[in-house]
């Protein structure tokens, strides 16, 4: 049997982010998923129950969910779903709980800029693809292969002007026309 979820839904507490005794990297958030439907008789849309869960995410993922994720988002969640009981002073308590493959941002409510880490490698089938193409990361140019504009300032080929400004802590775009 497969266990597997799809979640859309809105993270409800900050990200916790711990490390394990073996020095695993780990992240977890609660997250929130209200259904909604629309009611003829009131000519609205009305909530439906809340769907709560725990999602834990590890090692590269936990780090990525500390840096991108925060709480009051709409984030979209794949993982395995795990339903956890206990009884603490004979009443019996229930959790459903995510380990997360994957978490991103619900883009139905907004955009993201999504930036890739360095250490990740190379994006299955783009290697082989670029080199088909003849493609590849080119030498340094030395000061012969550069021409004519060889004493320009290379630094103003490299403006960041152009370049959008996102706010810190939303990681939203400032200029909400960009």
């Amino acid at each position: 049997m497969n266990d597997s979820i799809t979640v859309r839904g809105f993270v409800a507490t900050e990200i916790k982010t711990s490390t394990t005794p073996g020095g695993v990297a780990t992240a977890n958030f609660r997250l929130g998923s209200t259904g909604r439907r629309f009611d003829r008789s009131a000519n609205a849309w009305v909530d439906g129950n809340t769907n709560w869960f725990t999602v834990q995410g590890y090692r590269q993922l936990a780090g990525n969910m500390g840096c991108s994720i925060k709480k009051g988002q709409r984030v979209i969640v794949v993982g395995r779903l795990k339903m956890r009981s206990w009884e603490k002073d004979g009443r019996i308590y229930h959790v459903a709980e995510i380990d997360a493959e994957s978490v991103g941002h619900d883009l139905m409510w907004g955009s993201a800029n999504f930036t890739r880490n360095a250490g990740n490698g190379p994006v299955p089938g783009q290697e082989t693809a670029a080199a088909n193409r003849g493609e590849g990361v080119p030498d340094a140019p030395d000061d012969a292969d550069r021409g004519p504009d060889a004493d320009r300032d290379d630094a103003a080929d490299h403006s960041q002007d152009d370049e959008p400004e996102f706010d810190e802590e939303t990681g939203e775009l400032k200029e909400a026309a960009a």
